[in-house]
């Protein structure tokens, strides 16, 4: 009798059958394989891209971190003033009639990479403007900041183009908000940044360009800082974009901020 032979009866389940059926194919493991694959995936990114807005905005502080590394400096997310309409243009006007004064095509320091084991230069300007820096990928983002960020790292931004707006913390709040204001329309390619080390209220710094302002003289000293920004922005020995692409408000627009 067949049945007796392997325990069942006729009409019963094939327990083998049954068993088959309960395991998956082998495509089954490579699909359920993908889909843990992509989420983890998307959650790494998720996590190792600053919160995906990087290469824009970047929230209130604007810190893009496509750009470079914000190195453990705390963002300035504050709501900056508007800055009023654009006066003077001239950059030669403008620092004039702020009290400003503006050093260009000053000497080349070097542009040797440093690491962090390494001693940082002496720089021969208050903020730098040139001379060896830390290597990629520690360049300072782009963004705006609440603490002092290194020279060294800053310095290898400038290489690239940007415009580093710096300030006297001891400024009153309201006017760190209208330098914040103005930076808010020209954030991208640029940075903002309290400087502890040097004699200035108000300076802004491009490869090999300086303009100091010992007061800050409200609408004066705006407009002094915006044409040092669209004199010298991007001209740098090393392409503005090669970090990434850039997107937003920059001093580079051909309209006025």
């Amino acid at each position: 009798m067949s049945g007796s032979a392997t325990g069942a009866t006729p009409g019963d389940p094939d327990p083998d059958r049954d068993g088959q059926r309960d395991r998956p194919s082998p495509l089954g493991y490579l699909v359920g394989l993908a889909m843990v694959v992509a989420i983890v995936g998307g959650l790494y990114l998720a996590f190792t891209s600053g919160g995906g807005d990087g290469d824009g905005d970047g929230g209130p502080a604007h810190i893009a971190t496509s750009t470079g590394n914000s190195n453990g400096v705390a963002p300035d997310e504050r709501t900056g003033i508007a800055p009023p309409a654009t006066g003077t243009t001239d950059l030669a006007a403008a620092a004039a009639a702020a009290g400003c004064t503006v050093r260009e095509d000053l000497p080349e320091e070097g542009r040797d990479h440093l690491t962090r084991d390494e001693p940082v230069p002496d720089y021969g300007t208050r903020p730098p403007t040139s001379g060896d820096h830390i290597g990629p990928p520690l360049q300072q983002a782009d963004g705006a900041y609440i603490e002092p960020a290194a020279p060294e790292d800053v310095v290898h931004s400038l290489e690239h183009g940007r415009i580093a707006i710096q300030y006297d913390a001891a400024l009153p709040q309201q006017d760190q908000l209208a330098l914040k204001g103005l930076y808010d329309t020209a954030y991208s390619g640029a940075l903002l940044y309290p400087n502890p080390d040097m004699d200035y209220a108000v300076a802004a710094t491009a490869w090999r360009a300086l303009i100091g302002c010992p007061k800050y003289r409200g609408a004066a000293t705006l407009d002094a800082v915006r044409a040092f920004g669209r004199a010298h922005y991007g001209q740098a020995p090393e392409d503005i974009t090669v970090f990434a692409p850039l997107s937003g408000p920059s001093f580079g627009d051909s309209t006025e901020q």
